[in-house]
Formats: structure tokens, sequence, C-alpha cells
């Protein structure tokens, strides 16, 4: 069996036999597989009236447990854009009524951004079928193929110092 990068690996072989081109095939397909996964997965959410994004922020609030609330600095963090992208992702999420922006308690310089009961129950309602479609996009790995490349992918992002998410 063959796939694209097949194809480019070995055109790279032939055109430059004296470099050893492996690690296109590794980066190369995780590139390729990203880029697929990301336009399903986009795809799905859309037909659920949301952006990816709009999930992950959603996801992340519900994930952090009751009151389902972080500091938007926390949001950012786990989010990996800028300050300003997260601002703009949260105005646009309140205005939707999926999140609200609560006073921080303990520092009242700061703001802490809270599930709405809406955007629980829209985390809620699409968490399992979101679940169910990635199942279908792993379909092709048997569970000791899913065991094993968990287990390789966790490795490379413990390499690349890839160990938090906030």
């Amino acid at each position: 069996m063959s796939d694209a990068v097949d194809q480019i690996l070995a055109q790279w072989r032939r055109e430059r036999p004296d470099i050893d081109v492996w690690p296109m095939g590794v980066v190369g397909r995780v590139t390729r597989l990203a880029r697929l996964l990301d336009r399903e997965l986009k795809d799905f959410f859309a037909g659920h009236g949301l952006e990816r994004w709009e999930f992950d922020v959603l996801a992340t609030l519900r994930r952090s447990g009751p009151p389902y609330e972080l500091t938007a600095g926390a949001l950012n963090r786990a989010a990996m854009v800028t300050s300003g992208a997260i601002t703009n992702r949260i105005d646009r999420l309140a205005a939707r009524g999926l999140v609200e922006r609560v006073p921080d308690e303990e520092d009242r310089r700061s703001v802490r951004v809270r599930l709405t009961d809406q955007g629980r129950a829209t985390v809620d309602q699409i968490l399992e079928p979101h679940v169910a479609n990635e199942t279908r996009l792993l379909a092709a790995l048997a569970p000791q193929e899913r065991d094993q490349l968990i287990g390789l992918l966790r490795v490379l992002l413990e390499s690349l110092d890839d160990t938090t998410i906030s």
C-alpha cells in the first residue's frame, strides 16, 4: 500500500539519494493527517452551528469542573492563541449567550469566563456525537494500533515539551 507521502519520498530519493529523507515521511503524514482531521472536525461542528474554536473554548470550560469557569489567561494558554484572539473569542461566545464574564472574587483586576447554562447544554449535547465522529475517523485502526499510536504520539509531544494545557 502506498500513499501520497510515499510518492514524495520516492521523488526525493531519486533526486537526492545522498539525503535520508525518512523524517519527511513522519512529518508529512502528521501534517497531512492534521489537515484532513481539521477539515472533518470543521464540517462536523458547522453541522451543529459552531466553529471548531467555539467548541474548544466551551469544552475547556466544561471539563474544568464546577463552576465551569476560568480566567481569560487560563483559556488563552489552553487555546494557544494571542490574548487579543481569546478576547475576541470570548466576546463572540458571550454575544451568543454561551459564556459570561464574571468578576474574580479574589482579584478585582481579573475577570473569569463562565459557561452559561446554555453553553453547558450545548457542550453536553455535542460531546457524544463528537466522540462518535472521532471514533469514525479513527476506525481504520485496530485497538492495539490505536494504543500504539497514542503512545508514540505522546513520546513525540513530550520530547517537544508539550506536557501541559495551561
